[in-house]
């Protein structure tokens, strides 16, 4: 059993089919890539759910446990997302971490305030999780094809040239998905018109907070310390988006739930991972 048959488990829409076009070791490949860039990490998500008209709860617990494990290795660590997800991320985050606000504006604007982040944060790396990303068409669509657009900043200039970048996702719509958009859309049950914004090394997951929970198992492996939350942790951080006002992205519905799986078999996964590092003799931080 490996970290990415662990997040790739249980899987429900069809991502498991990019598999084979990506490396064995996809996981493991991206933590590495994250620890040979130590500094400032940009750490991106909120993904819109048009039917709530709320942020959704698959995406933000993920964000803060990659956050949370950087932050203990000596990251400084910086959450970028706009203003639907932005309130749920400072009252979670707290004094712990800086929230940049994206705006939500046109291309020009958009790219501008790219660069200028960039520019004075200089990241070493940056990390996307379940974040909508740009189709060809240069729009933002959802899992059912629907444009969401004006709900959603254009975060992903921010990964434009920049060499040290992880795609997080696990429908293919979501900043990374670029790097297999050909293959993407050869598969009914993924997204018809995938995104096309790449990164340096692409995570899928059959749930996005799954792919961020093993890029912190493999980070965990190869610093030789377990940097991932205990199941109580994680549970409280669903139940904390929801009482913010993140809903389940399948429901719609503001209940604890991630992705349609309930809070206990949530955690199945986190708890999978947890295993895996014990059995290599990986404790806790």
């Amino acid at each position: 059993m490996t970290v990415e048959d662990i997040i790739l488990d249980r899987d429900g829409r069809g991502i498991s089919a990019l598999r084979p076009h990506l490396p064995p070791d996809f996981c493991d490949q991206a933590a590495g890539l994250v620890l040979d860039h130590s500094g400032t990490a940009i750490v991106i998500t909120g993904f819109y759910i048009l039917a709530a008209g709320a942020t959704e709860t698959d995406g933000p617990p993920g964000a803060i446990v990659i956050g949370d494990a950087l932050q203990s290795l000596g990251y400084e660590v910086v959450y970028v997302t706009d203003r639907l997800t932005e309130p749920l991320m400072t009252a979670i985050v707290g004094d712990r971490a800086r929230v940049v606000d994206f705006p939500i504006t046109d291309d020009a604007a958009s790219k501008k305030f790219a660069e200028e982040l960039r520019s004075e944060l200089d990241p070493s790396v940056i990390i996307s999780i379940e974040r909508c990303g740009l189709t060809e068409a240069g729009v933002y669509l959802n899992w059912k094809g629907k444009n969401i657009s004006e709900f959603n900043a254009k975060i992903d200039y921010l990964l434009s040239d920049h060499p040290n970048t992880v795609g997080i996702g696990d429908g293919g719509n979501e900043i990374g998905m670029g790097n297999l958009a050909s293959v993407i859309a050869t598969v009914p049950s993924l997204a018809n018109d995938p995104c096309i914004t790449t990164c340096t090394n692409l995570v899928i997951s059959s749930v996005s907070n799954w792919g961020g929970y093993g890029l912190v198992a493999s980070m965990s492996k190869l610093a030789r310390k377990n940097l991932l939350p205990s199941i109580e942790a994680e549970q409280e951080l669903v139940k904390r988006n929801v009482a913010l006002g993140a809903v389940d992205g399948i429901t719609t519905k503001p209940v604890n739930k991630v992705d349609g799986f309930t809070l206990q078999e949530n955690s199945q996964t986190l708890e999978a991972l947890h295993a895996l590092l014990a059995a290599e003799g990986i404790g806790a931080a």
